[in-house]
């Protein structure tokens, strides 16, 4: 959160295999089985005249592990299928959670 209480989503540069750079923002970390896991999204910015509006593309999600490498964390592509599988699930679980629990703050 900033100053003003507002909140702030960082935005995560990743840089493919050609070099370009794309912006993605966090939308949950949690462990699996002694690991630990970040969902990312992809962020889009429509130009304004004073700065900058960053839109989340919430349709698109990709599962990355996040690694130590020297003490720094890393993320790393789930390419593999069954822990790809299981990581997705209990993004599942914990997104229909966040959903029941929004729905709470409706009553």
């Amino acid at each position: 959160m900033n100053d003003n209480g507002e909140e702030n989503a960082d935005v995560i540069i990743l840089v493919d295999e050609e070099g370009n750079e794309h912006d993605f923002a966090m939308v949950d970390r949690f462990p699996v089985n002694l690991k630990e896991y970040a969902i990312l999204i992809p962020v889009l910015y429509l130009e304004d005249d004073e700065d900058d509006e960053a839109i989340d593309l919430e349709d698109e999600a990709f599962i990355f592990r996040i690694d130590l490498n020297e003490g720094e964390e890393i993320l790393v592509e789930v390419e593999d299928e069954i822990e790809w599988n299981k990581v997705a699930a209990v993004w599942k679980e914990r997104a229909q959670s966040y959903d029941y629990e929004d729905d709470e703050d409706l009553l």
